[in-house]
């Protein structure tokens, strides 16, 4: 152990030197925490000191064996957030701009002509070409129209617009229904997270109300011998007078 007024102690779990900044008294560590500890380092002393890196691996070691204990064996989502809790890592990202920045250029064209696709502009531009191919058509139908009535041409160009549109729309799908199942697996690994640290926040909480419990209650019993000794000093006085 080191000195009592020494910058630097000893982790009882590592059994390294460390900046007493860096450590927390392992009287206050809760006791889930510290079953954990004991089950992997059997001559831990709840009298000394253990460093917030041993600390984090044993809470992780606990949340890994509490969601065992829940739900079986763990995922590679949950196993994620019991790393980031040890790592004290943030989950919550920009999933928009990660998804967007690994798109090809072919998936990026097919975005833009779905967008264009389902567009009022599109639909505007399309009717203005059906008029004018028709008008022109209807109007030159003297003059040996290129696409007589009932205009077989223009049937086959909308059957092939019909044919490559659908496809180029399908993709455009397919890569949001990828980006809304990447947001559900995002917001499934946060809301775990999340209910963790509340869990975790709880019994700390109850952690700290139980020491203060104890503490008032042995408060109250040094009050309690006290005055049974003023009281006893008090009598033999009273007696002689």
């Amino acid at each position: 152990m080191a000195a009592e007024g020494s910058t630097e102690v000893v982790c009882e779990v590592c059994k390294q030197e460390k900046a007493r900044s860096e450590t927390v008294p392992a009287a206050i560590v809760r006791g889930p925490i510290v079953d954990t500890i004991r089950e992997r380092h059997a001559d831990w002393s709840p009298d000394g000191n253990v460093c917030s890196h041993c600390l984090n691996e044993a809470r992780a070691q606990h949340v890994e064996d509490l969601l065992k204990a829940e739900r079986g064996e763990l995922s590679e989502l949950e196993s994620e957030v019991a790393k980031s809790m040890q790592d004290q890592e943030l989950l919550t990202k920009d999933l928009n701009k990660e998804f967007d920045s690994q798109l090809s250029f072919g998936q990026r064209l097919a975005d833009r002509i779905a967008d264009f696709g389902g567009s009022w502009a599109f639909i505007i531009i399309f009717m203005s070409i059906l008029l004018v191919w028709i008008a022109g058509n209807c109007a030159m139908l003297v003059r040996k129209p290129f696409d007589p009535y009932p205009f077989i041409l223009l049937n086959l160009v909308l059957s092939c617009l019909a044919a490559m549109q659908a496809p180029v729309i399908m993709m455009s799908q397919n890569r949001q229904e990828s980006k809304d199942r990447l947001r559900a697996e995002h917001d499934y690994r946060v809301n775990l997270k999340a209910e963790l640290e509340i869990r975790n926040l709880h019994q700390k909480v109850d952690h700290l109300l139980k020491q203060q419990w104890e503490r008032l209650t042995e408060i109250q019993e040094m009050q309690v011998e006290q005055m049974d000794q003023v009281a006893g000093q008090a009598a033999p006085a009273n007696s002689e007078s």
